[in-house]
């Protein structure tokens, strides 16, 4: 290792010599007649004993390796007694075309490493034996020895390379047809068979249900790594939206720890086809409530709220439902309307039962059946009327979640 002074201050380290410059030139004229038969070899040799290439040595497979082999030994004994780079420009592309192909053939690159570690046992083998026997000595052996390492590392460097770039290539591809599939079902016009089609090439496998999940973009962070497998995740202008395949209790639950902190919310499970109207929901549910943005605060879950948003499909009639059918109540005070307003849902509610309307209230029996005797007075008949019972309902639930005016 030489060093290259470059000024006053400045001092760099020149690069390692390759270690087949230690190695004598004619070493190469004596080892190429090994070739062909070394080709061989290898070829025999590496099926065996690595699983995945367990299979017939014929037909463009064979022919592909063999040139594959032939190649990688003519470049190599291109190298005793020069600094060139391990790889020419031609074989770095057949070389790193090899990790690219171990991709497209669905195997791990465990398997060509392990076809490249047999060749240079084999490599080593005969080349060793041949130098030996020319008299070359120990000294020319060793150094063959780390030559044929340090080749061969580097063949592995360029193919694991290329292997990880076809893997990320074909990743960026999917998550982008992927994305292209969510923006498909949030139109909610495309057919099932087109949106089936557009899911087979994103690789995606369609689930029974689906659950849609949007949140603030800056809550978004890390998600899709959190999310289950299979999951879906796109960011829009200001919200970010998920679909999650819906897998029942344990699934729900898993959701809802992560989501838990993001000011998200949740529509109702279904179909493909019925995902832009769960997005609808989730966000028509989330603008019913008080905004979750604290970092323990759950999502908002629209099955838990869809009377809340049938009541804000249609405010001014439900407004106009709520002046007609609690005007008894307008005249009385706040404070006693307020509690009589309390009484009449729980009353609504639990069919009238006393018990449980005064442990919902927090109050004695005995002031539960002084407040009903007041409404029965207030609202006589209509109280006895299930479809006005369903209406004066509709009313409190609607005044509840209507905001108190400012002072």
């Amino acid at each position: 290792m030489g060093v290259v002074h470059m000024g006053s201050d400045e001092v760099a380290v020149a690069p390692p010599e390759p270690p087949w410059l230690a190695l004598p030139p004619d070493v190469s004229d004596l080892l190429r007649p090994l070739n062909a038969d070394l080709v061989e070899a290898i070829i025999e040799a590496v099926p065996q004993l690595v699983p995945a290439y367990a299979r017939p040595i014929e037909g463009s497979f064979g022919r592909g390796l063999r040139m594959g082999v032939a190649a990688a030994l003519e470049r190599f004994l291109d190298l005793p007694g020069t600094r060139l780079p391990a790889l020419s420009d031609q074989s770095r592309q057949l070389v790193a075309g090899l990790g690219r192909g171990e991709f497209r053939q669905g195997r791990s690159m465990d398997s060509l490493l392990g076809a490249y570690r047999m060749g240079a046992r084999v490599t080593f083998r005969e080349m060793s034996r041949r130098s030996m026997d020319a008299g070359l000595g120990s000294a020319v052996v060793v150094d063959l020895g780390e030559s044929i390492m340090a080749y061969i590392d580097e063949l592995s460097a360029v193919s694991a390379e290329a292997y990880a770039f076809e893997q990320s290539e074909r990743a960026g591809a999917v998550d982008r047809r992927r994305a292209e599939l969510l923006e498909l079902l949030l139109l909610g016009k495309a057919d099932e068979t087109a949106l089936r089609q557009a899911a087979q090439l994103a690789d995606w496998t369609v689930p029974a249900q689906v659950v849609v999940v949007t949140l603030p973009l800056d809550r978004a962070q890390g998600l899709r790594q959190r999310l289950a497998p299979g999951a879906i995740v796109i960011e829009r202008d200001s919200d970010a939206v998920a679909l999650v395949p819906e897998r029942g209790a344990v699934s729900r639950a898993e959701l809802h720890r992560t989501l838990t902190g993001r000011s998200a919310a949740v529509g109702p499970a279904g179909e493909l086809h019925q995902v832009a109207e769960s997005l609808r929901l989730a966000i028509l549910a989330a603008s019913m409530l008080p905004p979750r943005e604290g970092d323990d605060e759950p999502p908002v879950w629209a099955d838990e709220h869809l009377t809340e948003v049938v009541l804000a499909a249609e405010p001014s009639a439900v407004g106009e439902l709520s002046r007609r059918r609690l005007a008894p109540l307008a005249e009385l005070p706040e404070n006693q309307r307020q509690k009589l307003e309390d009484t009449l849902l729980a009353w609504l509610r639990h069919w009238g039962q006393r018990s449980p309307i005064a442990e919902e209230l927090g109050i004695h029996g005995q002031t539960v059946g002084y407040r009903v005797l007041q409404l029965r007075e207030l609202f006589g008949d209509d109280l006895r009327d299930p479809k006005i019972r369903f209406e004066l309902e509709i009313a409190l639930r609607s005044v509840r979640r209507t905001p108190a005016p400012s002072a």
